[in-house]
């Protein structure tokens, strides 16, 4: 195309068209005085301007020392010039410049067409599979995964299918093709599918669910072909897909979509459905959020069982701990199963993290052996955050503050049925200016009615002790507050222990009335709400009076506590309790080995604002 262009259009990026004369016409010219510029070459060449503005040029036989012309010339012509004979070259040149650039500028672009294409052709072939893990054997088996012993059992069924495949075909069944893990971050999900592999002696496919979505539309869909045709060749083999949600997600209703995403759940669907029981190939995927998985992924003959694995309990905890210091070398005050209690809510990856924190301390104080304390500091780092300085509160705030923890401790530890409290500190956290730490005797799964209502009492214990002290509040309890009224509001909406609302359940969002939404968010209407605020407001003042009530009553209490805290910084649950003389809840420990709800240590955290 570019050749075309040149031939049709270069000849007129030289200029004028200059006309050939011979040499007799140029003499002639000459002397008719029709010549207004000659300019000589010494290799003879004439070029030339007539009157009438044409360009000419001629060739002088004998050159430039023919004795005929130079007369003629000067006598007949206004301007002469004489160059050298290279000049002409140079001419030329810079006559055919325009047409060089512009071949140039259409080689260029064709040049660059040719690398997009390739780019083009390079992306699609390169994004033709994803960066896959692939595992021959993993060593990886079931006895590196502390606790879970219940989930251990719900997955070994797939070892013995990959194992032992004609023992379920002689008896008719179809070993499970799909098994999604659920479950909080950090539980193990991965490693307990690389275990199943490592159980098995299979090869194991390790894939992201976030690697089948690219920009270019169909890339996602071949992807899964090509990691499904991989896993039958290799077959017997697991196949796991970590945060499926990428891809799972629900579908909107209606309509028909373009979308890589879409297009890319519909070939997982089919490829799950094209399974042959026979090749021995499980699909195990993860994610943390279950519920927002479409329906079809979930349905029988694709994911055939969902398996929780949740927070560990105590007792596991106390196992993954045992995994996590193996190669460590721990002191003679170091009890793990205590560490356990005092981790509740943590999962495996937040005991990990505890015990490497514990031996940062150790190392920071030059220590190579790990010791309680460094436990305790690691799990208020992670908590907490970082320990400010003990001198960033002034003198009358400091004091405050050693009132407002007083008021939380001294709540707790005459309530019946709160959790034990375990330490109160005046030393500012991250940002917290006084901590009062309570953890459970044991993991809770159900919370009753004296439970919740002691839970209240203790998050307004810090502003009651102001109260009582300063006959005025203060922003220190602005957290207290939050924290209490989410709970009250739980108890209203939720958990139908208000009498004015009745035993109904409102969840904090979600579909009304045949599948409308009233209100903005809330699946009731706004007289409700109102009911539920006044019911909320009751509950928060009743707690409030009761800490209140409490505190006076006990002020001799609140007063040695506040004096401790002054003097030591620091106050442990047991010196507490002393203080009060009651007897400290959990003398006898029990460890509890059932599954734990996902809860967090108990904290009143004030963040001074």
């Amino acid at each position: 195309m570019a050749l075309s262009l040149l031939l049709l259009f270069g000849p007129s990026f030289l200029g004028p068209d200059k006309q050939e004369l011979p040499y007799s016409k140029f003499l002639s010219a000459v002397n008719a005085d029709r010549v207004t510029e000659v300019t000589l070459a010494s290799d003879g060449k004439v070029d030339g301007t007539l009157k009438n503005g044409d360009a000419f040029t001629s060739a002088v036989p004998t050159g430039v020392g023919d004795p005929r012309l130079l007369p003629v010339l000067r006598q007949h012509v206004p301007t002469v010039k004489a160059v050298p004979a290279t000049n002409g070259l140079l001419t030329t040149l810079l006559g055919l410049l325009p047409t060089l650039l512009f071949l140039a500028f259409f080689v260029y672009i064709g040049m660059m067409a040719r690398r997009q294409m390739a780019g083009l052709g390079g992306a699609l072939g390169g994004l033709s599979g994803p960066r896959t893990e692939v595992v021959e054997r993993p060593s990886t088996r079931f006895s590196d995964v502390a606790g879970y012993e219940g989930v251990k059992q719900e997955v070994s069924e797939v070892v013995d299918f990959l194992r032992h495949p004609q023992r379920y075909a002689a008896a008719g069944a179809i070993g499970p093709r799909g098994i999604l893990l659920a479950g909080p971050p950090g539980t193990g999900k991965t490693l307990l599918a690389r275990a199943v592999a490592g159980e098995a002696e299979v090869p194991f496919f390790a894939v992201t669910g976030s690697q089948f979505v690219e920009v270019f539309v169909g890339v996602g869909a071949k992807r899964v072909r090509d990691l499904f045709a991989d896993a039958r060749r290799r077959a017997p083999a697991i196949v796991f897909i970590d945060e499926i949600d990428a891809i799972g997600q629900k579908r909107g209703p209606g309509g028909i979509t373009n979308d890589e995403r879409e297009q890319t759940l519909n070939q997982l669907l089919a490829e799950l459905d094209g399974f042959d029981p026979k090749t021995g190939v499980v699909v195990m995927a993860a994610t943390n959020r279950p519920e927002t998985l479409d329906r079809a992924l979930l349905r029988p003959g694709r994911f055939d069982r969902e398996v929780a694995v949740p927070l560990p309990n105590r007792h596991e905890r106390a196992l993954i701990l045992v995994v996590h210091t193996r190669n460590k070398e721990l002191g003679d005050d170091v009890d793990l199963d205590v560490v356990a209690r005092g981790t509740p809510g943590f999962s495996g990856a937040d005991l990990a993290n505890l015990v490497n924190e514990a031996a940062i301390h150790a190392v920071r104080d030059g220590r190579t052996v790990i010791d309680a304390a460094d436990f305790d500091r690691a799990r208020d780092r992670i908590i907490l955050g970082h320990p400010g300085s003990p001198n960033a509160l002034l003198p009358d705030e400091k004091y405050r503050v050693a009132v407002h923890e007083a008021g939380h401790a001294l709540v707790a530890a005459y309530s019946d049925e709160a959790d034990p409290v375990s330490k109160v500190t005046i030393l500012p956290a991250g940002t917290a200016l006084g901590v009062t730490q309570q953890l459970p005797l044991d993991d809770r799964h159900l919370y009753n009615e004296g439970y919740l209502r002691d839970t209240l009492a203790v998050r307004l214990g810090g502003r009651a002790a102001e109260l009582v002290y300063f006959d005025e509040g203060s922003s220190g309890a602005a957290n207290d507050l939050s924290t209490a009224t989410d709970l009250a509001t739980r108890m209203v909406r939720e958990f139908g222990l208000s009498p004015e609302i009745g035993p109904v359940g409102y969840p904090a969002s979600g579909p009304g009335h045949l599948g409308t939404t009233l209100g903005a968010g809330r699946p009731y209407a706004e007289d409700t709400q109102r009911v539920i605020d006044r019911e909320v407001s009751r509950l928060l003042r009743e707690a409030e009076r009761r800490a209140t009530d409490m505190l006076s009553e006990h002020r001799g209490s609140i007063d040695r506590l506040v004096e401790r805290l002054l003097e030591s910084e620091t106050v442990d649950g047991q010196d507490v309790y002393a203080i009060t003389g009651r007897p400290m809840p959990g003398q006898e420990e029990r460890v509890d080995a059932a599954p734990m709800q996902a809860a967090a240590s108990r904290l009143t955290v004030d963040p001074g604002h």
